[in-house]
């Protein structure tokens, strides 16, 4: 059947797939290859487990021996022969995690040329909105690898976890939110919380800046770097930020600003009252004095319900462009719920032991999840097959598992005759064991 749908190509699922293997298929070697199973298979099966939604390696492994999902493994992800779980456990565990970040660099360099980025452009200064935030995905009281950061508890117990931080692009009124990096945190980086995210998120800066040198970013940060090292930092590399700010912790800067000459603006209609106070030109604290930020506060009044936030930056406030801003530092709950939530409820088991391995694994795996997750955030803002599907779903569950019964039942050739028939009413009587869009 021929598709009535059509889509920019480069923006295609099948051509990110296509970006994505070629990505993968230039990771080199790390082990004598003892079968003739390649490594690009292995990581493309490793991201077909989480583009398929499976709750796990083990079910994944016996579904892949089966017909008609062999056929759309090999015609839909380009995996010639699929690995059992234990010898793609073995595999990707040798994989250094730097290198999959190539291939989130190519999808994003593909919305770039398709101008999608454009879009996700930020007050008149054309901005680009990324939260930065972590959030754990596994812990254990006996697994564990060398990379395992490590909490040990007064009766001699130690628990075991991986966490990862992520920079991603998103925008005020947008759904879609799109990863830009993320940087694993690990043991080395050290004992206490603070040391841990700040040595991570040193690494996640310097490679964000280093992937995309001409985007013009404003990171949009919790109170935890709200420091001086980290700033500075920012700045040096070409950012600029938002960052939560409290009292407690900026005691030097909050009486600063107490003592300025603050301005307040009103807003309000229909119910919703915002005051915002701000002042320019503040010391951060008393060992970095010369570095100067400005606050800005929102106290907000929502039929009854109360809310205050706090921000320091080093974007100039004035009256024309303070509700911008706000709305900013505000936009930082995105990396929280439309990404690390959707990555824990929506299907993607973000918290679920896939495989932990003993170097890499648990990972490289984490990667492949962010990667899928990618994928789909693509479709979702771009391509009119998945939206169309999406639809006509009660929601992103129900439509993963309305593409799993059509992956599992019938032989498919492309994906648009995959997303054809999720939208049509009439498929099933008449494909005759197969979907295609020829």
């Amino acid at each position: 059947m021929k598709t009535k749908f059509s889509v920019r190509k480069h923006l295609s699922i099948t051509s990110m797939l296509e970006a994505t293997h070629n990505a993968f298929s230039k990771i080199p070697e790390h082990t004598k290859r003892t079968s003739c199973l390649s490594l690009t298979d292995c990581l493309m099966s490793g991201l077909a487990l989480f583009g398929l939604k499976y709750p796990s390696l083990l079910q994944f492994d016996k579904d892949a021996r089966k017909s008609p999902i062999q056929h759309n493994l090999k015609s839909l992800y380009k995996i010639s022969q699929v690995p059992s779980d234990t010898y793609m456990r073995e595999r990707l565990d040798k994989v250094e995690p730097r290198y999959l970040q190539k291939a989130l660099d190519k999808i994003i360099n593909q919305l770039q040329r398709g101008k999608v980025l454009e879009q996700y452009q930020y007050m008149e200064e054309k901005y680009y909105l990324v939260p930065i935030d972590g959030s754990g995905y596994f812990s254990s009281h006996e697994i564990h690898c060398a990379s395992c950061c490590e909490k040990h508890h007064r009766d001699g117990g130690i628990t075991y976890y991986h966490q990862m931080l992520a920079a991603v692009m998103v925008r005020p009124g947008y759904r879609s939110v799109f990863p830009l990096a993320i940087e694993p945190i690990q043991k080395e980086d050290g004992a206490s919380k603070n040391d841990c995210e700040h040595n991570a998120a040193s690494r996640l800066l310097k490679n964000l800046r280093s992937q995309h040198p001409h985007l013009n970013m404003v990171l949009v940060l919790d109170a935890l770097y709200a420091d001086g090292p980290t700033l500075k930092l920012i700045k040096e590399l070409g950012f600029h930020f938002i960052v939560t700010a409290k009292s407690n912790d900026l005691k030097y800067l909050f009486e600063a600003y107490q003592a300025s000459e603050k301005k307040e603006i009103i807003e309000g209609r229909d119910g919703e009252v915002r005051h915002y106070n701000f002042a320019n030109d503040l010391p951060l604290n008393d060992k970095h004095s010369d570095f100067k930020v400005n606050v800005l506060e929102c106290f907000e009044e929502i039929k009854g319900d109360k809310h205050y936030f706090c921000w320091a930056t080093d974007l100039p406030l004035t009256e024309s462009k303070l509700v911008q801003i706000a709305k900013g530092g505000r936009a930082r709950w995105k990396i929280e719920n439309e990404t690390f939530n959707t990555l824990k409820n929506q299907g993607y088991q973000f918290e679920h032991n896939f495989g932990h391995g003993y170097e890499h694994l648990s990972t490289v795996l984490a990667y492949l999840m962010f990667l899928a997750f990618l994928i789909d955030q693509v479709q979702e803002f771009c391509c009119k097959y998945f939206k169309a599907a999406l639809a006509q779903c009660t929601g992103r569950r129900h439509l993963w598992q309305k593409l799993q019964g059509l992956f599992f039942t019938f032989l498919i050739s492309s994906w648009p005759g995959l997303f054809e028939a999720l939208v049509r009413h009439d498929w099933a009587p008449s494909l005759e064991g197969s979907l295609d869009s020829s």
